[in-house]
């Protein structure tokens, strides 16, 4: 029995006929809520030719871990934030100090090589409403712009129900010569409005969802070179196996399902995400 039968999850999918990058996972929330252990979760990817993922912490232990991980294997890279809506947990919990404290812990890490994006970080309006877990939110995202624009990373932005927002803070503030939208999740108006200020869109299998006509639309209007992958697993995992638990590996599902959307030979396609993701992170690992 294989390691994905024993767990309860999807078999793999047919391989891509190009490398392709998951520009954006978490490996260890996938361990905790599948089951799946990262070292087979990354064995898996590579064999349907995901070979590259960049692993994203969202606290001060996961991003810890995402930089000690990105230190032992040269095909993961690190992203480090403390999450939005982590942010405004840990005020409410503990005040300033306790934010403080997270803040410099994250902050600490972004110098590391290891380390290519600062994020996920941005406002998330759908888990915490409104009063001062926004302000803290903002509060935080403001101080996570200025890290990656001190460090040269690229700066790698959360955005649920805040587009009006995170557009105002990113016209209010100096900016790192490199932002992602990371799930990105408004319409084709949105997607133009974030690209003429020189974003990349990140696309998860939300896009594959029957409900979803507005972030095809999006998609379509969404430049070739400004647009990338993601799986965010475990979540938001893709048709045909929404329902189950994501993970790198289903990734080829989204990458078929865009290619296809945008007309695309799949081939060019991988190739085109892959120069995309060099484009907005920088290169790493190799092909061997």
């Amino acid at each position: 029995m294989s390691v994905l039968e024993g767990l309860g999850l999807p078999p793999l999918p047919e391989a891509l006929p190009r490398r392709v990058i998951d520009n954006h996972t978490h490996l260890f929330s996938t361990a905790d809520y599948s089951g799946l252990p990262v070292d087979d979760s990354l064995r898996l990817a590579a064999q349907v030719n995901v070979t590259r993922v960049i692993e994203v912490g969202c606290d001060v232990d996961d991003a810890s871990s995402a930089v000690d991980l990105a230190s032992r294997n040269p095909q993961v890279r690190a992203a480090v934030a403390l999450h939005p809506n982590d942010a405004a947990r840990r005020f409410a919990a503990g005040g300033e100090e306790a934010l403080a404290d997270d803040l410099a812990a994250i902050q600490d890490l972004v110098d590391r090589d290891e380390v290519v994006a600062v994020g996920e970080t941005g406002l998330d309006y759908f888990r915490t409403p409104q009063g001062i877990g926004r302000e803290i939110q903002e509060r935080a995202f403001r101080a996570h712009i200025g890290w990656a624009r001190s460090a040269g990373k690229t700066l790698m932005i959360h955005d649920r129900d805040a587009h009006d927002d995170v557009l105002r803070v990113l016209d209010d503030e100096p900016l790192p010569e490199r932002v992602v939208m990371h799930c990105f999740s408004g319409d084709a108006d949105v997607a133009r409005q974030f690209v003429d200020r020189g974003c990349w869109l990140s696309f998860p299998g939300v896009v594959t969802f029957g409900s979803a006509g507005a972030l095809r639309e999006a998609a379509l209007a969404t430049p070739a070179d400004r647009l990338l992958v993601e799986t965010d697993a475990p979540y938001l995992t893709p048709k045909p196996r929404r329902g189950k638990a994501n993970a790198p590996y289903l990734l080829p599902h989204t990458v078929t399902f865009l290619a296809d959307l945008l007309g695309m030979d799949l081939a060019e396609f991988c190739d085109l995400t892959v120069a995309n993701t060099f484009a907005a992170y920088g290169e790493w690992g190799t092909d061997a």
